[in-house]
């Protein structure tokens, strides 16, 4: 079986996380994904470390199942085998700077007439439109500016980004949606379009609840932690080893977790009878389950809790999460071969097709691994590549 996009062929200009994420996941659902890279370089996410066995891990998590080829596309003659890959393609992802598509020619309406058929992604820091749009931008530039750093950690523990790139992938989420949505729009019509989506938007998309709560209350959210602003308890506490974490979000469940702590009493206590009430009383609460908390060990925590049906979870290190037999379950690391990582496991899509299954074929290409072949299926000869390889056009 071949996974639901099949026969797509994505043209693919784009470097670090958020592009090469996007056509990752295309990638992954069945696309030939044509990987354009500059000479000697390639992707800059191949250079960030750690480095395994000479290659970034961020380079290896987001880059299987693609084909590369080395493009010098300051070089007309580069142009140009870019035009006679977009002439047969259904999609083109670029996530450059505003303006830099079409300054080097690949704009999308530039290539709308080479193809008029073609779905053009755009993926940018700051969206297409308003006077930030000039502005690069990483994830956590995003996060400041969202908003996101604003409410993430603590009052107490200064500023924090999340750990994760949260607005690199989650605008690559949206970017592969609107490219499988006009894929099957044109399905319909016959026609192509253009895709745009940023880091901005997605930043400003995750903080909706809080935006939302701002402009009905007219307060700032605080910083809180792991706890909940609308709920409580919910959050992380200390027990006699290892944290855990619990999420108490309505009256039933509160009178639960009484009974696994023995303190039926809070229940009844006008502090905490009901989650608003709890909410206003959230530091006082918190004290005093820490204080039950740290009368036994997290294991022990969690076997009581999860007995009683309450929502929990140590507070796993990454070591332990690779050691949990519930990632070995779900099948979420993959087997990749590899011609220099000897264990290569990468995690797959988040999401499992019956019928059209996803897979990991092939492992991260090393730079310009593909492009003799690709340029043989454009109609070029040995002398031909030989030729423009001499004249610094391809890296082959």
């Amino acid at each position: 079986m071949s996974g639901p996009l099949e026969g797509v062929k994505v043209v693919d200009i784009t470097t670090n996380i958020s592009g090469p994420s996007l056509t990752m996941i295309l990638a992954d659902l069945g696309a030939e994904v044509i990987k354009i890279e500059r000479p000697n370089i390639g992707d800059d996410a191949r250079r960030m470390g750690p480095l395994w066995e000479g290659d970034g891990v961020y380079y290896l998590h987001i880059n299987r199942n693609k084909r590369s080829i080395v493009i010098n596309l300051k070089e007309e003659e580069g142009k140009n085998i870019v035009y006679r890959l977009v002439e047969n393609a259904d999609v083109f992802v670029e996530n450059f700077r505003y303006g830099k598509a079409d300054s080097l020619g690949f704009g999308y309406e530039k290539l709308k007439e080479i193809n008029e058929s073609l779905i053009y992604c755009s993926l940018s820091a700051y969206g297409q439109s308003g006077e930030k749009r000039h502005k690069p931008g990483y994830d956590a530039i995003l996060q400041a500016d969202t908003g996101i750093m604003g409410i993430n950690g603590t009052e107490e523990g200064g500023v924090a980004r999340a750990a994760v790139s949260i607005l690199d992938q989650g605008s690559a989420m949206w970017g592969a949606l609107g490219v499988v949505s006009a894929l099957y729009h044109r399905k319909e019509t016959g026609k192509g379009q253009k895709v745009e989506t940023s880091l901005y938007e997605t930043g400003v998309f995750w903080t909706g609840y809080h935006l939302l709560s701002y402009m009905a209350t007219g307060e700032e959210p605080k910083k809180m932690g792991s706890n909940h602003a609308a709920f409580a308890p919910y959050g992380d506490f200390a027990t006699k080893d290892d944290p855990i974490m619990i999420g108490i979000s309505n009256d039933s469940l509160f009178q639960k977790l009484c009974n696994v702590v023995g303190k039926e009493e809070w229940t009844r206590d006008p502090r905490f009878r009901t989650n608003p009430d709890r909410v206003k009383n959230r530091k006082v609460l918190n004290e005093l389950l820490e204080d039950e908390f740290r009368k036994d060990t997290a294991k022990n925590w969690i076997e009581k809790l999860e007995a009683g049906g309450i929502p929990s979870s140590v507070i796993q290190r990454i070591s332990q999460v690779l050691d949990d037999p519930q990632l070995e379950s779900t099948e979420m690391l993959v087997s990749v071969p590899h011609d220099n990582i000897k264990e290569l496991k990468l995690p797959r899509l988040p999401v499992q097709m019956s019928d059209t299954p996803l897979e990991i074929k092939k492992s991260p290409p090393k730079l310009g691994e593909d492009t003799a072949d690709i340029l043989h299926e454009l109609g070029l000869k040995e002398e031909e590549i030989r030729k423009l390889e001499e004249r610094g056009v391809i890296q082959a």
